[in-house]
């Protein structure tokens, strides 16, 4: 008996990196597939058919039933294309893993508007499309049988480039900030239909190593137990279970996953305040007390960097 018997999820971006080991993982337990992939490069660029199919056929090899799919999650009515194509295929849909993504880096005073657009389409426009018709039909279904109650799973993918910042991708850090963000406020809105979780991985992909060379070396670290800290395969575990009924009271969270660990994140919180007694303040009395009063004693902001360095000697 696998985690995911029966259930029928889609997985974007699942011909390479992340979204392959997410759809091997699901298919060992159980699980049938639709795999989307464009087969574009990292950035973006061109498209191959070929590599959906391929990871269809390695899941099939695990005893399901698999299926490609090659359109864009840019595109709304393909989007809905996708979650018909999962119920003409395998009658029903249980599980969305919106996984897939693109970069193209840039400092922000050289950042084209087309860079910019790009990624939002592709993480936080596309994260929205599948997740809104995804949801529609979890709606109807719990709707029609109210016994299914909170049956549906939506994973999202967000990084720590938006939760912690990192310099060179203000459009990639911003959408992934907005996809944590819908995460919360989409699994309040949906909590009768489904969760809706998201991960925070780091791991070794093209995103961590082709677009980005002065990672490489990083991201092929191994600890001092020989442990591969960055294999994208040590992130598919946490999937499979956030898909799963075992998970069914997990709900609005994001959580990192790299390597052996699992954090949980807290989103924004106000640690410190200051009060004028009932008057509005004046800029002076701002200048004067938000340095000394505000900041003071202000926790130390994680980084990326931070969080790596606890799996590896940096």
């Amino acid at each position: 008996m696998g985690l995911l018997d029966g259930k029928v999820a889609i997985i974007t971006g699942a011909g390479r990196g992340l979204g392959r080991e997410e759809a091997l993982a699901m298919a060992k337990e159980g699980c049938n597939l639709v795999i989307n992939d464009l087969g574009a490069a990292f950035d973006g660029s061109g498209s191959e058919k070929k590599i959906a199919d391929e990871v269809a056929e390695e899941c099939i090899k695990l005893g399901v039933k698999a299926v490609g799919n090659y359109d864009t999650v840019t595109d709304f009515d393909k989007a809905k294309g996708m979650i018909d194509q999962a119920i003409s295929e395998f009658g029903k849909l249980d599980i969305l893993v919106n996984n897939a993504g693109i970069l193209r880096d840039r400092m922000l005073f050289n950042m084209s508007e087309a860079e910019f657009d790009d990624i939002i389409a592709v993480h936080l426009k596309g994260t929205f499309n599948m997740t809104r018709h995804a949801v529609n039909y979890f709606r109807q279904r719990c709707k029609a049988d109210p016994s299914l109650k909170n049956f549906g799973r939506v994973i999202n993918t967000a990084s720590d480039a938006g939760l912690l910042g990192n310099m060179g991708q203000t459009n990639y850090g911003a959408a992934k900030a907005g996809i944590a963000a819908f995460t919360v406020i989409a699994a309040m809105e949906l909590k009768k239909y489904a969760t809706v979780n998201c991960i925070v991985p780091v791991a070794r992909t093209r995103l961590t190593t082709d677009a980005t060379p002065q990672m490489v070396e990083v991201m092929n670290k191994f600890d001092e137990s020989g442990f591969d800290v960055f294999n994208p395969v040590n992130i598919a575990p946490m999937v499979v279970f956030l898909a799963s009924d075992d998970a069914k009271r997990i709900n609005g969270e994001v959580f990192r996953v790299v390597a052996d660990r699992v954090w949980v994140f807290q989103g924004w919180h106000t640690y410190n305040s200051i009060s004028n007694n009932g008057k509005k303040f004046t800029p002076q009395e701002l200048a004067d007390r938000v340095k000394s009063e505000l900041l003071k004693g202000a926790p130390k902001k994680e980084t990326l960097m931070d969080a790596i360095g606890q799996l590896i000697k940096m």
